[in-house]
């Protein structure tokens, strides 16, 4: 079974055969919805919005651990997450999709790990190569036959949320290495890899981040949405030729 966890302006996959819901109870509480279960050309896919249906859960306040747990719970070996974020390299305009290969967490307070030493032993996974990178190039390779405009890589700044950057934190972050920020990139990735579960994400850029290009004077929370709505035509897309190409 493969996932899909969405962001902002995804709340499924269009083109799904008739969808189930399950509602999922884990050992660390609710996950952000039930999940919908469906089936695209013959691929089984389970689709969790991680921030609610409506969506009203803080990017601080989504229970990752309660979602990946889920997830893996119903037999999922992959996931493709989808998160809207803005560009700090001068190189990424907005309107492109990014399939970041590393990682940056600037995030603090967040449950991020199944083991603590507490109730489960601790376990030091390698986490040097974040993303999948064999799911990762087959996002390359089919946003090329779909003529989506892409990013083939990056580095994605995790931070906090639910407010915006400052111009400062986001020099911060492109001295740190970061080209594209967002703030529901981990624990999340880092979850997925405690539980063996591959993991990928497609990024569309919603917005230059704070003091650069056309944020240069300031963020407007309603045109980062709407841009990211509007990018979900693609996304989707992108997700329906890849997931059929799964050999099942």
């Amino acid at each position: 079974m493969i996932a899909v966890i969405g962001g902002s302006g995804l709340l499924g996959i269009s083109e799904e055969s008739s969808t189930t819901e399950e509602v999922v109870e884990t050992p660390y509480g609710k996950p952000s919805s039930a999940l919908k279960i469906s089936k695209l050309n013959g691929i089984e896919i389970a689709f969790i919005p991680r921030h609610g249906d409506p969506h009203n859960i803080s990017p601080h306040l989504i229970n990752y651990r309660a979602n990946i747990w889920a997830l893996k719970s119903l037999g999922v070996k992959t996931i493709i997450s989808v998160a809207t974020v803005g560009s700090i390299a001068p190189e990424i305009e907005p309107g492109s999709l990014v399939f970041p290969n590393q990682i940056i967490d600037y995030t603090s307070a967040r449950e991020h790990t199944f083991f603590d030493g507490i109730n489960k032993p601790l376990n030091h996974i390698d986490f040097t190569y974040p993303y999948d990178e064999s799911w990762r190039s087959q996002l390359i390779s089919t946003s090329k036959k779909l003529q989506i405009k892409f990013i083939d890589n990056g580095c994605y700044a995790s931070v906090n949320g639910p407010r915006l950057e400052t111009a400062a934190e986001i020099n911060r972050y492109e001295n740190d290495g970061a080209t594209i920020v967002g703030m529901t990139g981990m624990p999340e990735a880092s979850l997925a890899r405690e539980l063996d579960i591959s993991y990928v994400a497609i990024c569309p850029v919603a917005n230059h981040a704070a003091g650069r290009g056309l944020s240069k004077d300031g963020l407007n929370l309603e045109t980062i949405n709407k841009n990211a709505k509007k990018m979900m035509t693609s996304v989707n897309a992108l997700l329906k030729e890849v997931i059929k190409k799964i050999d099942h």
